[in-house]
């Protein structure tokens, strides 16, 4: 008979946890040996209380997830990097584990000395979540470094599927270097990356990196700039290069958000990414099913290849155009929208069908159980449309709050 299960459960408690006393109560009659999952987001955990969960987690031998999200709210700076030294010091080296999430946690690069020696010797992890972290350019390059030294070099094949590393203000730097990290492991299925403060030449790295990974299915580039509109051909090269990887390297993709990209420059301008599409020798959008291109500065011109590409995406059912040019009164997007309400998808292009889908989706809910349900594609990382500098105001807000005034 199989061992049981056993879960160490804390979530959203918003709990402040200073000392082993305060952590006992929930570590009490819970078998370190038979964990496989541990959460603790959405509370506050200091010094002491991460020393204990660590003492906890050192025989935890058969731990899959460390759910570590969001663990640090109204913490000094000076508390945090011990911390999270405590708790990622027992998990180094546990080979079941499968998932780290540190979301949320605004570590900025002070963290990077024990996240970094963590990420290079664990090479067991197939979903790491790193959102939110306030990383910058020098941080996401040291971690994405250290992601790339774990991939292996023997030939055998790499664990790791899953990266999300979203508002962290990689910029080019971060972002390169993610690149060669992605190439290096050439596994991934997902990867989220929005709100980045990206330009033109990290975006193109990345669309070079990410072209070793042929079994991507997730990829999630929102609010980074593809193009600079100061240059010419050579301020294209980024959209260029991702319209290349869409041609032929990416035959299981099934969801695409490039909104708030700056694709192209509103001036009758299709950008390379779209002509794509429409290729002949395309081999990466027969199973698309969701792409999402808001606020690109797409007019009519854009709108005419998509809608001859559409009658090729035979299994898209979601089209996201908000925010482009005379998306309200346009002959082309006519004709999309009507076909994929023919083949059950959605033309999104104002706010009003976004909350019609929502409200269709809720009569959906009541379906008879007997109903068969269409595949499903997981749920992106949610993000607000904050612009670059609403997020730097963001994460400087956030480490000052975090400044112990004695």
């Amino acid at each position: 008979m199989a061992a049981s299960k056993a879960i160490l459960d804390i979530r959203g408690k918003q709990l402040k946890l200073e000392t082993a006393a305060d952590v006992a109560p929930f570590t009490t009659g819970v078998d370190p040996t038979k964990l496989t999952a541990i959460h603790l987001g959405g509370n506050s955990i200091g010094v002491e209380a991460a020393k204990a969960f660590a003492r906890f987690l050192e025989t935890a031998d058969v731990l899959q997830l460390a759910d570590l999200a969001d663990i640090f709210t109204g913490r000094t700076i000076e508390e945090i990097p011990a911390a999270i030294q405590a708790l990622l010091d027992p998990l180094s080296h546990k080979t079941s584990l499968r998932e780290i999430n540190l979301n949320d946690n605004a570590f900025g690069e002070r963290v990077v000395p024990f996240l970094t020696p963590f990420l290079e010797s664990n090479h067991s992890i197939r979903v790491l979540r790193l959102n939110n972290n306030g990383l910058g350019p020098a941080g996401g390059k040291k971690i994405a470094e250290a992601v790339r030294k774990s991939a292996p070099t023997d030939g055998s094949r790499s664990n790791l599927e899953v990266v999300i590393c979203g508002r962290n203000r990689l910029e080019d730097p971060g972002a390169t270097a993610w690149a060669k990290a992605f190439e290096a492991h050439k596994t991934l299925t997902e990867v989220q990356m929005p709100q980045n403060g990206i330009r033109m030449d990290g975006v193109e790295a990345l669309g070079r990196g990410l072209v070793a990974c042929s079994e991507l299915q997730i990829v999630n580039f929102q609010d980074n700039a593809f193009i600079d509109v100061e240059m010419d051909e050579e301020g294209r090269k980024a959209v260029r290069a991702w319209g290349e990887a869409l041609k032929t390297s990416w035959p299981k993709l099934r969801f695409l958000d490039l909104s708030d990209c700056m694709l192209s420059n509103g001036e009758g301008e299709v950008p390379p990414l779209l002509e794509a599409f429409n290729d002949p020798n395309t081999k990466s959008l027969q199973n698309l099913q969701e792409l999402r291109l808001q606020n690109n500065n797409l007019d009519a011109q854009s709108y005419e290849v998509l809608a001859q590409a559409v009658t090729k995406l035979t299994k898209l059912k979601r089209l996201d155009l908000q925010d482009n040019d005379d998306v309200e009164d346009n002959e082309h997007l006519d004709d999309i929208a009507e076909h994929l309400k023919a083949h059950g998808g959605k033309l999104i292009r104002t706010e009003e069908d976004e909350e019609e889908e929502g409200d269709d989706e809720e009569k959906d809910e009541e379906l008879p159980e007997e109903a068969e349900e269409a595949e499903e594609i997981p749920v992106p990382l949610a993000t607000d449309k904050k612009s670059t500098f609403e997020m730097v105001a963001d994460t400087l807000a956030d480490l000052m709050s975090k400044v112990h005034v004695g």
